[in-house]
């Protein structure tokens, strides 16, 4: 199903189970009922439609990466020595056992990949760049930031709630 379709088939009850779960996602069906004003069933009905349909992806637990001792992000940006199918595969192939990356999406513009890192200091990041990143196939540059300071971080975007009907 394509996004327009399956955000065709929400209305406005849906979108308030979504912005509710969202906020915290071990609500039981009773609690998020008294919330929205919808008895129990109704809401073990849509979450499971919304569960079906892909709109609710998993339920999990959102850690504290800082009071586990990774007070450090690094966002890495990946050039690769060509954009051949044969490298991209092997590339991604490898960079999803990095044990250390939080993120890796493939990017337009000057950089091919962008990588999130969480670290616990300047030396558990040079051990990741030594064991893990130099060791990729096909990569040309790497250049590294480190964040400075965290503005903002979302898992869902309140713009999401803004679209309900």
């Amino acid at each position: 199903m394509t996004r327009e379709s399956v955000t065709d088939t929400l209305d406005n009850v849906d979108y308030r189970i979504l912005r509710e779960l969202s906020a915290d996602g071990r609500l039981s069906d009773v609690a998020l009922g008294e919330r929205i004003n919808l008895s129990a069933t109704a809401v073990a009905r849509r979450r499971r439609i919304l569960e079906e349909k892909g709109v609710i992806a998993s339920y999990g637990a959102v850690l504290n990466l800082e009071s586990l001792g990774f007070t450090g992000v690094v966002m890495v940006a990946l050039e690769l020595t060509s954009q051949a199918e044969n490298v991209l595969v092997e590339f991604e192939r490898e960079v999803v056992k990095c044990p250390s990356l939080t993120y890796c999406g493939f990017v337009s513009g000057e950089t091919d990949f962008l990588i999130v890192i969480h670290v616990n200091s300047l030396n558990d990041y040079d051990k990741i760049y030594r064991k893990e990143l130099s060791i990729l196939p096909h990569v040309a540059r790497i250049r590294s930031s480190f964040v400075l300071r965290e503005v903002a971080r979302r898992v869902n975007p309140p713009v999401i709630f803004a679209t309900a009907r």
